[in-house]
């Protein structure tokens, strides 16, 4: 007799997929960055297993970075292609900051909640028009590259604040966000001002101000050993 869920470890993640009706409700824990790619098949098998489509449970993800985020608009666009959805069901404080600055969330929400209203469309049928998905579509092109095209920059920038406080990935993501939102500036542009210092490019004095005050939160935030 074979057990109603399968699970697959990639290095730093775990997978968990139990099949509900003619849907896949999928559990990811762990770390979804650049090393979540190997969740890929994983991700794909769980896809192609369902009817509908799957819904992902992310509240376990302690970490997500634009690779994560490129990651699950891949998994989302495959499933477009077969006739599918993919919703996130549940998401942690990382994945609700990347699906947040990057306006990315309603491309995961469940069939009907795009916009306020509950009411079935002209045909009755709960279905979008062609005119929504082509919007839904353009969006997620826009999102994937501005996601590849920043990718580089932040990731530099999150080695610099590493190498620069001794910070680990996940705080040091952490002290970006929180400097990028302080000081109303774009994540992208930050990381970019930040990797300019290198070359001798001093930061504006807020922004010193608020990485430093970022630092010094996310310090206080992670428990002693």
């Amino acid at each position: 007799m074979s057990e109603p869920a399968q699970s697959a470890q990639t290095c730093l993640v775990t997978i968990d997929v139990v099949p509900d009706g003619d849907r896949m409700n999928v559990r990811v824990c762990g770390e979804l960055d650049h090393g979540g790619r190997q969740l890929e098949r994983g991700l794909a098998e769980a896809l192609d297993g369902s009817a509908s489509g799957i819904d992902l449970d992310l509240s376990a993800i302690g970490f997500c970075d634009c690779s994560g985020l490129n990651l699950l608009l891949g998994l989302r666009r495959k499933a477009l292609d077969e006739g599918k959805t993919v919703t996130i069901s549940a998401s942690g404080p990382s994945v609700d900051r990347l699906l947040e600055l990057t306006g990315a969330r309603e491309l995961f929400a469940h069939p009907g909640s795009y916009s306020g209203s509950t009411e079935p469309d002209a045909a009755g049928d709960g279905l979008k028009t062609p005119e929504e998905v082509d919007q839904e579509l353009r969006k997620e092109v826009a999102e994937l590259r501005r996601a590849m095209q920043t990718r580089p920059a932040i990731d530099l920038a999150r080695g610099i604040l590493m190498a620069s406080f001794s910070l680990s990935p996940e705080v040091a993501w952490t002290v970006l966000v929180t400097a990028s939102q302080n000081t109303n500036t774009k994540l992208h542009v930050l990381a970019q001002d930040l990797v300019g210092t290198v070359q001798g490019t001093p930061l504006a004095e807020e922004v010193q101000q608020q990485l430093a005050a970022a630092v010094a939160q996310a310090r206080a935030a992670v428990p002693l050993a």
